[in-house]
């Protein structure tokens, strides 16, 4: 795509869009603002790359129930349902690794209970945004076949 000055200068600019109705940030808070948002969450794509490529400086957590989890799930995720974080259930886990935690999709809010959880326990913590329905959406495959309907993307929260 080529942009050319001319298509912002033939035409005199309307009252302020919805877009613009409120102005940009300056940059030095665009700057901590995305910065902070990436402490605290990963991507679908990211993970599948790392998981492709073998590494092992994060445990990827399906916090779904059991039921959901058994219907499919990201390639080597465990499953810890949100619900059952505890002191307890965490101890199998690094505490020095970064546990990186997803849910059914945007619809849901289990890994940010599941994150919160895990952050107030004491581990680091980021969430993979997009949750299962995000990671098939950009068309990774998951460990069984997903059945077609709103069923198969239930939490089971």
């Amino acid at each position: 795509m080529t942009v050319s000055n001319s298509q912002f200068t033939d035409t005199k600019p309307q009252s302020p869009s919805l877009v613009c109705q409120f102005p940009a940030a300056a940059a030095d808070a665009v700057i901590s603002w995305f910065s902070q948002r990436l402490q605290f969450e990963t991507d679908c794509s990211d993970v599948h790359s790392a998981n492709a490529s073998g590494a092992d400086d994060f445990v990827l957590l399906d916090v779904r129930g059991e039921a959901a989890y058994a219907q499919s799930h990201v390639p080597g995720a465990l499953n810890l349902p949100h619900r059952q974080i505890s002191p307890a259930t965490l101890q199998a886990l690094p505490a020095d690794r970064l546990l990186v935690v997803y849910c059914a999709g945007p619809h849901c809010n289990g890994a940010d209970q599941a994150a919160l959880k895990i952050a107030r326990l004491g581990y680091p913590v980021k969430m993979m945004i997009g949750g299962l329905q995000g990671y098939q959406d950009e068309g990774f495959a998951v460990t069984a076949p997903v059945a077609t309907g709103v069923q198969a993307l239930q939490c089971g929260c």
